[in-house]
Parts: C-alpha cells; sequence; structure tokens
C-alpha cells in the first residue's frame, strides 16, 4: 500500500474510532429523531435552504464512510422536507455518498484484490463488461439487501463510474420513495424494521429480478430473431454435427458420443487434421530425427569415436511417414465408428443454424461445432509466384535435402525446423522481421535460442522482412531490407513460416451472417458460441490459440454447452495453459511472461535458477538454460514460469499442476523429487525464492544461538 492509501485507510479507521467512542450512533436512532423532531422542523421553517444543505452534507458523509444509519436519514428526509423535497434530497445524496464509497474501495482494494485473486477477478470483470449494469440494478431495487456491501464490492470491480452513478440513482429510487413517504408518518412507525413487511421485500426481489429476466428474454428474442429467416426442423437426425475432425473435432465427437450423443463427424480430408498429419506428429518425428544427428556430432565428447553421419532426407521422411500410420489408428473412422459416431467424408455446408448439408446430403442438428483448423498464411511478397515454396503443410512430401534453406519467419515452427534441416545437413538462414527469435517470449528465453542456433551455424537476419523474389543466373534469391540495410539471400528452397489463419471458406458462414474477427477467427462468446447459440467454435478456428492440447481443452466447452448448456453452461477457461517449443533447448512456458506482467501492470518479483548447475543436466551434457518463475512481491504463488533447457516441456508440467490448483512454490519445496533428475530444478528454484526471503535478523540470531550451544 502506497503512502496516499495508506494515509486514507489510517483517516478512516480513526473516524470509525472517534464514532464509537463518542458514541455517534446514539444521534442516528428513531427515538432520538423523534425526540428532537420540533426542533429539526422549526429550523426547516426558519433556514430552508441551509437545512437542506446541510442534511445533503450529512446525508453524503453517512453513505460515503458506510456508516450504518442510512435508513433513519431517509426517514428523517421525509419527517422534515415531506415526500417530494424529500426524494430529491435522498435520492442525489444517497447516490453521490455511494459513488463516493464506491471510488473509497477501488481506491484502497482494488489493487490488492486484483493481484491476489487474479484470475477470478478477470473473469468477474468479464461478467460486468457485459451485464454488469443489469446486476447493479436487480441488486438496488431490494432495498433489504446491504447497499454497503454492493458499494464495497463493485468498486473492486472494473465497472465504470458513470454507469455505476446512473444505474444506482435509478435503482434506488423505487426504495426510496417507500422509506421517504414512511418518514412522513413518523409517529405511526414503531421500529426500522417493521417498515418491510414480507410482502413489500416479495415485491422487491420480484422488482429486482425483472431486469435480469428481461435480459434473458431479450437474448432470446435477439436469437430468434436471428434465426427467423430458417425453417426449423421438426426433428433431427443429429444432436451435434462437427465439421472437421482435426484435435479439436474429435475430442468434440468423443465427448458427445461418451454421452449417449448421436453425433455425425464430417471430415472432408484426412482424419487427425494438421497436428497428425502436417504438424504436431511429423515435426517431432523430423527433429527426433535431427537431434540423433547432433548427438552423434558430439560423439567425441562423451567418449565415443567412429564416422562422421549422413542424413538421407527420403529415409527419414519414410521413417515420418511410418510414425504418422502408427498413430492413424487412434483418430481413425474405424476407432470413431466403434464409439458410436456417424463418421462421414466429405465438404459440410451450413445451410441453416439447424442443417449441415455434406457433399449435397442434408444433416438436420440441433446444435453444430465448428472445428475446421488452419491453413498455412501465405504472404503477397512479388515474385513468390515464380518459385515453388514450402510450407508446414506440404513440406513433408520433401525427398532431397535443400543444400541452401531459407526459412521465413522466426516463430516456433521456423525455429524448430531451421534447427532440425541444420542438423541434417542444410545450409539454414532464418529471416525474421521482429528483433528477436520466438516474438512472444521474453529477450532473456529469446536469446537463449539465438546463442545455440549462431553455435550451430544458423545465420539469423533478425529485423529483417522479405520484399521480393527473383531469380538471378539460375539463383534463387530473396531481397530482404532492414530499417538500414538490406541484402540478397539465396537458397535452394524456402520454408514459409510467417503464421496460420482460420479456414472458414466454403462453410456458409457468410450467408449465415456469423461474423469473423479482425484475425478471420470466428467470433464466439466465453462459452465458444457464434451468434447462434446453438453453433460453437473451437480450435484454430475459434484461437485465441494455435495448440492442439488449446484446442482439445476448448472441444470439452463446446460439447459439454452443446449438449448440456439448458442444464449448465461452462464459461472457457484459459488461465493454465502451457505452451513448448521444440528446440534443442526447448522452451517452456506456462502463465504470463514478464513482458505480460509489465504490458498488465501487474507486480512481480522473479526467481531464477541456473539449470547449468543441475547435477543430473551436467551428467547429460545439457547443462544450460535456466527456470524463471515470476512471483508476486512477498509471496509464493505462481504467476507464470519460463524453462530453458533440455526436456523443459516434460518439466514444466510440474508447474502447470501447481499453478492450476493453487499450490504454491512452498509446496514444490517440500515435496520430495527423484535424484538425480533435470525435474529437481523445480524444486531448487523454489528454494532460490526461500533462501532470498530469509530474514538476515532471524539468521543472526540462529548463528548466536549455536555459538551459545558449542
Amino acid at each position: 500500500m502506497n503512502k496516499t492509501r495508506l494515509l486514507v485507510a489510517l483517516g478512516l479507521i480513526a473516524l470509525g474510532v472517534a464514532a464509537y467512542w463518542f458514541d455517534l450512533g446514539q444521534y442516528l436512532t428513531l427515538d432520538f429523531l423523534r425526540s428532537q423532531q420540533n426542533r429539526l422542523q422549526e429550523f426547516v421553517v426558519d433556514q430552508p435552504t441551509t437545512a437542506a444543505a446541510a442534511f445533503f452534507a450529512a446525508y453524503i458523509t453517512v453513505a460515503a464512510l458506510n456508516i450504518p444509519g442510512a435508513t433513519i436519514m431517509t426517514l428523517i428526509a421525509g419527517a422534515l422536507f415531506g415526500l417530494s423535497k424529500g426524494t430529491v434530497i435522498v435520492s442525489f445524496a444517497s447516490t453521490v455518498g455511494a459513488t463516493l464509497a464506491f471510488l473509497l474501495s477501488r481506491f484502497l482494494l482494488r489493487d490488492y484484490v486484483e493481484r491476489r485473486f487474479g484470475t477470478v477477478v478477470g473473469r468477474v470483470n468479464q461478467g460486468i463488461a457485459k451485464d454488469g449494469a443489469y446486476y447493479l440494478f436487480g441488486l438496488r431495487l431490494v432495498p433489504g439487501f446491504p447497499f454497503v456491501v454492493i458499494n464495497l464490492v463493485m468498486g473492486l470491480t472494473r465497472l465504470r463510474i458513470w454507469t455505476f452513478y446512473w444505474v444506482s440513482q435509478l435503482g434506488m429510487l423505487a426504495g426510496t420513495v417507500v422509506y421517504v413517504n414512511a418518514g412522513t408518518q413518523l409517529g405511526t412507525i414503531e421500529s426500522v424494521s417493521g417498515l418491510l413487511s414480507p410482502q413489500l421485500i416479495g415485491s422487491f426481489v420480484l422488482l429486482g429480478l425483472f431486469p435480469l429476466a428481461t435480459k434473458k428474454i431479450m437474448d432470446a428474442i435477439s436469437a430468434k430473431r436471428t434465426r427467423k429467416h430458417f425453417d426449423r426442423p421438426d426433428d433431427y437426425e443429429a444432436n451435434l454435427v462437427v465439421i472437421g475432425a482435426g484435435s479439436a473435432g474429435l475430442v468434440t465427437a468423443y465427448i458427445g458420443a461418451a454421452a449417449k450423443a448421436k453425433v455425425v463427424l464430417v471430415e472432408k480430408d484426412k482424419m487427425g487434421g494438421e497436428c497428425l498429419n502436417t504438424g504436431c506428429v511429423p515435426s517431432k518425428a523430423l527433429i527426433r530425427s535431427a537431434r540423433i544427428m547432433s548427438d552423434y556430432a558430439r560423439r567425441k565428447e562423451f567418449g565415443l569415436f567412429g564416422e562422421p553421419a549422413t542424413a538421407d532426407l527420403a529415409k527419414v521422411m519414410q521413417r515420418v511417414h511410418k510414425v504418422i500410420e502408427r498413430i492413424e489408428p487412434h483418430d481413425s473412422v474405424e476407432r470413431y465408428t466403434e464409439l458410436g459416431v456417424d463418421v462421414r467424408s466429405g465438404t459440410a455446408v451450413i445451410k441453416t443454424p439447424w442443417c449441415v448439408e455434406v457433399d449435397g446430403r442434408p444433416i438436420t442438428t440441433r446444435n453444430i461445432v465448428i472445428a475446421t483448423g488452419s491453413v498455412a498464411t501465405v504472404p503477397p511478397i512479388p515474385g513468390i509466384q515464380t518459385i515453388e515454396y514450402l510450407t508446414s503443410d506440404n513440406l513433408w512430401d520433401l525427398d532431397e535435402l535443400p543444400r541452401k534453406l531459407l526459412v521465413l519467419g522466426g516463430g516456433v515452427i521456423g525455429c524448430e525446423m531451421a534447427q532440425a534441416f541444420r542438423r541434417l545437413g542444410s545450409e539454414v538462414t532464418v529471416v525474421e522481421m521482429l528483433p528477436q527469435l520466438l516474438g512472444r517470449e521474453d529477450r532473456d528465453v529469446a536469446a537463449a535460442v539465438e546463442q545455440q542456433f549462431a553455435e550451430e551455424g544458423i545465420s539469423l537476419l533478425l529485423g529483417y522482412r522479405g520484399v521480393a523474389f527473383e531469380t538471378v543466373d539460375d539463383q534463387q534469391l530473396l531481397r530482404c531490407e532492414s530499417d538500414d540495410d538490406a541484402q540478397d539471400v539465396a537458397f535452394d528452397k524456402v520454408l514459409i513460416v510467417l503464421g496460420r489463419r482460420a479456414n472458414t471458406q466454403g462453410l456458409g458462414l457468410e450467408d449465415l451472417g456469423v461474423p469473423l474477427n479482425q484475425n478471420g477467427t470466428v467470433e464466439v462468446n466465453e462459452f465458444l458460441q457464434c451468434v447462434y447459440p446453438n453453433i460453437f467454435a473451437c480450435g484454430d478456428v475459434a484461437g485465441p490459440f494455435q495448440l492442439t492440447h488449446a484446442s482439445a481443452h476448448q472441444a470439452w466447452y463446446c460439447a459439454m454447452n452443446a449438449l448440456f448448456r439448458k442444464l449448465k453452461k461452462f464459461r472457457v477457461d484459459y488461465s493454465v495453459i502451457p505452451y513448448a517449443v521444440f528446440t534443442d533447448p526447448e522452451v517452456a512456458r506456462v502463465g504470463i511472461s514478464e513482458r505480460d506482467a509489465s504490458e498488465q501492470g501487474i507486480k512481480y518479483e522473479v526467481t531464477r535458477y541456473g539449470i547449468d548447475d543441475l547435477d543430473r543436466a551436467i551428467a547429460d551434457g545439457e547443462s544450460r538454460g535456466f527456470v524463471k518463475v515470476l512471483t508476486p512481491p512477498g509471496r509464493d504463488k505462481i504467476l507464470g514460469v519460463a524453462i530453458v533447457g533440455s526436456q523443459s516441456a516434460e518439466i514444466i508440467t510440474e508447474f502447470v499442476l501447481a499453478m492450476r490448483h493453487g499450490l504454491g512454490l512452498g509446496k514444490i519445496l517440500g515435496t520430495v523429487h527423484s535424484y538425480p533428475t533435470l525435474a529437481e530444478a523445480n524444486k531448487f528454484t523454489a528454494g532460490e525464492w526461500r533462501k532470498a526471503r530469509l530474514s538476515p535478523r532471524l539468521l543472526d540470531l540462529s548463528e548466536r544461538f549455536h555459538r551459545w550451544q558449542r
């Protein structure tokens, strides 16, 4: 807490103590009001403007400082100023006071709450941004609900100040009129609690539910209006049609079948999608061959000798395809048919919110899930149409090792393939328009990969962009430019890996009016629904991640919301999504990075452990890299982790589990790890965090104690 906040908090505490010490509450009771009613009314008659202003200021103070007594003061307003004038005074004074209480809560507590409970608060703020005014209005309509709590809690959110003000003024008006009117009949009131009969409370509760019910009704009307141009079938052939049999589509279909729903899965190409056929599986098989080549090149380091090895890319690719063939049964038509899924081959077009045509044959369905994945992005660089370029989709047809390989793009795929082909024997140049490789990562993470690439002889042109392809004397060239330089890069083959775009073409989304985001993905809400509440999207076609495990994660929410949303809806949770780059050294991350924390204004501390000191890493000859953990100042809660080193993608799993279940570094430090293992790095990192927070004074006292013991 900064100095200003501390002073304000101390001031509020002092006011509270003074109010208790001088028993100021006695002046806000029904008995005191009755005893002073005549004197107060004489003052109002003699000086009406001064009396109104003084009362207005007093009411604001009581409301702003959350002092119990607003109810009594509302009665006083009715007794002194009458129904009309009293209602006006209380309406504005109570709203101004509530807004000041709201601002005090925000000033004193919001930053702390967001740091401490960032994930939960983030989800709350998403709801507030969408429906905050409705919820606030509903709560304000129920005078029995403690408004003090509303002011404090809303102050912790990102609700706009003006929204809080006008909704509060409007929402509290009905209750204000009831209490001010009661104050005009002060002599008949026996107790404050007697003002709220069960019937009156029930009426206000129903009134409070009205705006929320209205919103639900309006949403339903909006959805119905959106679908009014389409004929809804009387019955359905399927409960769920899933378009696309990649990671997202397969998991969605699997869950639907497990729930005993009638599921139709449509795929126009190969089962398994990009991950099995052109992505994760083949790339890791290729990286494995390249790693063995690298290990063999280091043989003398381990006391081994023999002839140098050479790579036969055709044989390497044969193994890659055999790996795909071995994994194919996991994603095959036969397996999913046995699970109860109706698998159909063909091109799917969504004709209505309840009808999908597959090669012209209609399928009626209650729900549709779009899981069509993504395709490689090819930039419109002049001259590109004159060359035969490779992408991550057609790379696997290559059967001859390029002598000179140009990799255009220094992201995940670009880095993985650049290192693999360099280790297999190609001369490799990477051109990246950003000033570093792996643009999403912190600078120290990217620097570790760049250093390794430089040691392996990979040429890096960072901060350069490709501007034109051309052929000079039978040599293919890419003209590259930076802010202050230009270079021509010669190549035999060029691999273009500049990202992937959502595969939405030909689905009929334009005819249905399904909106897309600026990056081409389908626009979905927190339940993964598009503009039609029974049409969902997940995986690369929905974003925000292009990760197989993230697609599978989204698929669970799609399946559950599609099949069971009338019983319960599930908001998709992206709070703990791990991510890995399978270079050597590997890069793994979960949670926020230092860059993310700085951009989001999150205060953090960094604990770092160098893997060069880890026994198992030294024994394996892999003593490089580090573990970096971000925590809130003074606490062991894990905000984010980055690991650079051998098998980082495996090691980080412990941190993923800890973050998912709210375990801090202290729990990891107290967990026994096998020796010698690379996973010990996690425990040693936690030990570094603990060591940095040992009290020098306690250590000094401990030293004195043990000296005395001797």
